[in-house]
């Protein structure tokens, strides 16, 4: 089975939710990205942001989590239908990150994932480079984060 069979091409998939709490966040930016709005409640307050926010690489990587625990259900569950999953390999990049709101301590991230192309890797006709429009929204539904993936895939 191939990914493009399973997920058409423009169809948005939701992938699952992420909670970002004050505690994940500080400790989150403690270890990979200590600025005060992201470490210090005080400071925070005092900042452009004018709360406790996540750092943007801490929700491109609850991105990443919520989409591998997407990924491992799926595969189970086509598995118990007798079905083969595609095989996922690793990403090539990706491209067009953009953070459009700040995540706050106490939001909900619900994070999707669309195909937007299948292609042949020209010199490996075993395997294709899946493009894949990534986005998350906060609770009321404003977009929080977006990117473009390309993952390799085994046929």
């Amino acid at each position: 089975m191939r990914m493009a069979e399973l997920y058409p091409a423009e169809r948005t998939i939701v992938l699952g939710t992420h909670h970002f709490t004050a505690d994940d966040i500080i400790r989150y930016a403690r270890q990979f990205d200590p600025q005060p709005f992201h470490v210090d409640a005080e400071a925070a307050r005092n900042s452009l942001f004018g709360g406790l926010c996540a750092s943007g690489w801490h929700t491109c990587a609850a991105w990443m989590k919520t989409f591998l625990a997407f990924w491992a259900a799926e595969c189970l569950r086509l598995e118990r239908e007798g079905k083969v999953p595609p095989r996922l390999g690793p990403a090539h990049g990706f491209r067009d990150l953009r953070w459009l709101k700040p995540v706050f301590a106490g939001d909900t991230i619900t994070y999707s994932a669309t195909l937007l192309e299948t292609r042949e890797q020209g010199s490996r006709p075993d395997r294709l480079i899946d493009t894949t429009l990534c986005e998350g929204s906060n609770q009321h539904g404003e977009p929080v984060i977006r990117f473009e993936s390309s993952v390799m895939e085994f046929v």
